[in-house]
């Protein structure tokens, strides 16, 4: 059969894309002008499809090979492609993040432009950042007053915690005169997040633990890794389609390569993977389970959808166009 064209493939935008797959212990091939992944079963071996023109990301964890026909039409839709440990949590370096992109020459460059317009401005670069957290919020009560699951878990918005901690929050994002001051704040909001969460779901002696480790003994930490691990695939994909390269950061720093990718990751972890992490814990879920509910949070909420309008606003409107108040 003769390869697809691009524009055949791209039918979908990559911000109404519906599907993230997670695959392992399994071989990715191309057959018949398909996408598919085979398993071995004790009887068969059982071949399943990979939708690619609705797909997003393709994470890739242990016990997976892939081969180079299938490679070239996975790039062929634009599907990201990252390579992870076990349950979706980097393989090699818990603070990298390494995706295979597909190559082409035709990226848009009027995002980029905008973006390089703001980026070398120290004081303009700051803006963004703010621009960034207030989105955050914005997007964080949005979800938490709509998504009747996390209400009826606990998860309101208009809690007494919760207000007391996003007064502080704005009100110190607002007087920062630096980047680190908004990571410090940013740090201590999500402090009394998961200390919120935890209360929520009767979560005891919880410690944060960034790092994936073989021995953990807290399922909320694996499935915080794990959740942030897919939302970063989202990010990586937006940043992709946009044509901005993903160490021009306006928060993280301009050391990491991969920093906007946090960035971008941020806007929808503490509204989506937050919660659910806590949540799934306590429901004693598996990594499957947990890897389902939050997938069809980022479908239900349109997670993709607002990384997409909040870059493209920030990168071509000179004032960073997020009011903390929306």
């Amino acid at each position: 059969m003769d390869d697809f064209s691009p524009s055949d493939l791209k039918t979908i935008l990559h911000s109404k894309r519906a599907n993230m797959y997670y695959l392992e212990y399994c071989r990715v091939m191309q057959k018949d002008g398909r996408v598919l992944y085979l398993t071995e079963a004790k009887q068969e071996n059982q071949y399943f499809n990979i939708p690619i023109a609705n797909t997003t990301v393709l994470l890739l964890g242990n016990g997976t090979s892939i081969t180079q026909a299938a490679m070239r039409m996975l790039a062929q839709a634009g599907v990201l492609v990252g390579f992870a440990g076990g349950g979706g949590t980097p393989l090699y370096m818990a603070c990298e993040v390494e995706w295979f992109t597909p190559q082409s020459e035709y990226r848009p460059t009027e995002y980029l432009h905008g973006w390089l317009q703001f980026w070398f401005d120290d004081e303009k670069r700051l803006i963004a950042a703010k621009a960034f957290q207030q989105a955050r919020i914005a997007y964080l009560q949005k979800v938490w007053q709509k998504d009747r699951d996390l209400k009826s878990e606990g998860f309101d918005f208009n809690s007494e915690q919760i207000q007391s901690a996003l007064g502080t929050f704005h009100a110190r994002t607002n007087a920062a005169n630096k980047q680190s001051d908004l990571l410090l704040t940013e740090a201590q909001l999500t402090k009394v997040l998961y200390k919120f969460a935890a209360n929520n779901t009767n979560t005891t002696e919880f410690k944060r633990q960034h790092q994936p480790d073989k021995n953990s003994t807290s399922k909320a930490n694996d499935f915080l890794n794990h959740g942030n691990y897919l939302a970063y695939g989202l990010a990586a994909s937006c940043l992709w389609v946009l044509g901005i390269p993903h160490g021009f950061a306006v928060m993280h720093g301009k050391t990491r390569r991969g920093a906007l990718v946090f960035d971008v990751a941020d806007l929808i972890k503490d509204a989506l993977v937050l919660p659910w992490a806590f949540i799934c814990a306590k429901e004693n879920a598996t990594e499957q389970e947990f890897r389902q509910q939050v997938l069809q949070a980022f479908t239900d909420h349109k997670a993709l959808d607002f990384m997409f309008d909040t870059v493209k606003s920030i990168a071509l409107t000179d004032e960073f166009g997020v009011d903390e108040n929306a």
